[in-house]
């Protein structure tokens, strides 16, 4: 079974077998669509040679928030879907929220006794997401790292655009503070974005996936804001292409 995430920012292409993980790509989403696919008919035709892929592999795909692209071939399921069942089948938890911050959105999925009940997403503005901490991490002039390591005294930043928030992180390195405290403040922002969907959809288990949840920082924020205990899955960028698989083979 060949599960496929077509992301914001990055394609995530999975194949499972029995379970397992057979092996898995991730490619940047643009250079994806012009290298290997090709449109026809209103579908994307794949280049499985080029993916070295077999043709005849079983496909579901899931899309990044409104963009309805159709996958020659395969089986198409709604995202919020495909990352519930992706989180369902890496964390063997039933009760949860699913927090996966993405490449240019935030998804707050909340699910009991393995059924979604409830979820919002913040898919208008780019602050919160995958985008602001690289953008941050830029005008700090420090890799992914390194702001993903600074937690502690943050400095207060409240603009909620990804655009206003350079300038305001301008103005706040123009005052003088060390760029450990700027970073956690950016790390911080994120936090106060998703607290009040957090809260909405409470569970006192939170899961965290996309490229979000491998920044420490703000793992170890969300666990100390919200006394909530904050599970782990093994593959966090691949839990909407993994939940591709688990839905069509009816794994969960």
């Amino acid at each position: 079974m060949l599960g496929i995430d077509l992301g914001s920012r990055t394609v995530k292409i999975v194949l499972m077998k029995n379970r397992e993980i057979m092996a898995c790509s991730l490619y940047d989403t643009i250079r994806f669509y012009r290298q290997f696919s090709r449109s026809s008919r209103g579908k994307l035709q794949l280049d499985f040679n080029g993916l070295n892929l077999d043709p005849e592999t079983e496909m579901v795909a899931t899309g990044y928030g409104k963009i309805a692209v159709t996958i020659a071939g395969a089986q198409k399921i709604p995202e919020i879907q495909a990352h519930a069942f992706g989180a369902l089948f890496q964390s063997r938890c039933e009760n949860f929220t699913l927090l996966d911050i993405g490449g240019q959105d935030t998804k707050v999925i909340q699910v009991q006794k393995g059924d979604i009940v409830d979820f919002a997403t913040n898919d208008r503005c780019a602050a919160g997401s995958g985008r602001y901490l690289e953008n941050m991490a830029s005008v700090l002039e420090i890799n992914w790292e390194q702001l993903s390591s600074y937690d502690q005294n943050p400095v207060e930043l409240n603009a909620t655009c990804a655009i206003f928030g350079e300038t305001e992180l301008i103005a706040r390195i123009v005052e003088g503070h060390p760029t450990s405290h700027l970073a956690a403040g950016v790390n911080y922002a994120v936090f106060k974005r998703v607290a009040p969907l957090l809260k909405k959809l409470y569970s006192d288990t939170i899961i965290l996936s996309g490229g979000g949840a491998l920044n420490p920082a703000l793992v170890r924020m969300i666990r100390e804001e919200t006394g909530c205990q904050v599970l782990p899955i093994k593959e966090p960028r691949l839990n909407g292409a993994i939940g591709c698989c688990v839905w069509g083979q009816g794994w969960k």
